[in-house]
């Protein structure tokens, strides 16, 4: 195979570890793998929720249109502030660099 580490010496090598570090190491994995699952249900539950809530507001905001006032036919009433009359100059711009 070569003169690097054989698979045999790796397997060996692991064999030779104490029983606390190969259940440290089950526990990290098992600790990992629930941290994850977890991890991962709690983004998806957000996610649901999130979506649930922009439901509720489409439908809520559905029902009001349909069981409230009825359209007059015009424009919707303006809800800012009032524009007034407005003046503008036109400033052209000179070729050579003067204003």
């Amino acid at each position: 195979m070569g003169p690097g580490v054989s698979g045999r010496q790796i397997f060996e090598l692991l064999a030779r570890l104490p029983a606390r570090v190969w259940l440290q190491i089950v526990v990290g994995i098992v600790g990992f793998t629930v941290l994850a699952v977890l991890g991962f249900a709690l983004i998806a539950g957000m996610a649901a929720v999130a979506l649930l809530a922009v439901f509720a507001l489409k439908a809520r905001a559905w029902l009001q249109g349909l069981l409230g006032e009825r359209d007059r036919g015009g424009p919707p009433a303006r809800r800012g502030p009032k524009v007034v009359d407005v003046t503008y100059e036109i400033v052209e711009r000179r070729d050579d660099g003067r204003r």
